[in-house]
């Protein structure tokens, strides 16, 4: 590629590095550790082998308490901050994780589905994704919710598919997954949201459903390989 057409690659790095300065991040970080601490890490035991797709800058693989550790994205910059411990795979796919069958214990997603390029990619990361799981294995996504956003899902230039917990939900079941847990709102959207971000806050909207059901944007999914 000339520096005149940049690869797509090339595009989504920059799309990153200008959406998320050093001090966001930071807060970013923060907001993850205790949203890992306080709800994510009951669903996730202390040797459990767990794979982080898309993990992007790395905040949940690197404040999760658990066994082994994956961290699957093909940006190059992830790499860059991985925690000691993992291992981070740059797979030649989005739909790819390059690990051997029945592998790993939980799998979790957080903002990617999204940014695939189409339904029948979903489908085929779906697949990927219960190939490498343990019989019984998890799958945990958090997950922007076209539902609650309307015109904001499309403020970032990389979202390129438009899902809601039920058509998550039927993509998940159609491929060999149960669902254990289906939460149309968990989350705000973003971070860079006007919402607080000091760790009393966030422990305290974790704690209060209520609190989800009013702010909530993003879905919450638990289920289960068949």
């Amino acid at each position: 590629m000339t520096e005149e057409n940049p690869s797509p690659l090339s595009n989504l790095v920059a799309i990153y590095r200008e959406r998320f300065s050093e001090r966001a991040l930071k807060q970013k970080n923060k907001v993850w550790r205790v949203i890992c601490e306080d709800f994510l890490q009951r669903f996730i035991g202390p040797t459990d082998s767990v794979l982080d797709l898309g993990a992007g800058t790395c905040e949940f693989i690197n404040n999760v308490r658990c066994g082994k550790k994956y961290a699957v994205d093909i940006n190059p910059d992830t790499g860059k901050f991985a925690a000691e411990g993992v291992v981070v795979i740059r797979p030649e796919t989005e739909s790819s994780l390059a690990l051997p069958d029945s592998s790993i214990d939980v799998v979790f997603a957080s903002n990617f589905f999204e940014h695939l390029p189409s339904r029948q990619a979903i489908i085929d990361t779906l697949n990927e994704i219960r190939r490498v799981l343990v019989p019984c294995g998890k799958l945990i996504i958090v997950q922007p919710n076209v539902k609650y956003l309307y015109m904001e899902y499309w403020d970032y230039f990389d979202h390129q598919l438009a899902l809601s917990e039920e058509s998550m939900r039927e993509a998940v079941v159609t491929c060999g997954f149960a669902i254990e847990i289906l939460k149309g709102r968990f989350l705000p959207y973003t971070f860079r949201s006007r919402y607080p971000k000091s760790k009393v806050f966030v422990w305290t909207y974790l704690k209060l459903p209520i609190l989800h059901r009013i702010f909530g944007k993003q879905m919450f999914i638990v289920a289960r390989k068949h």
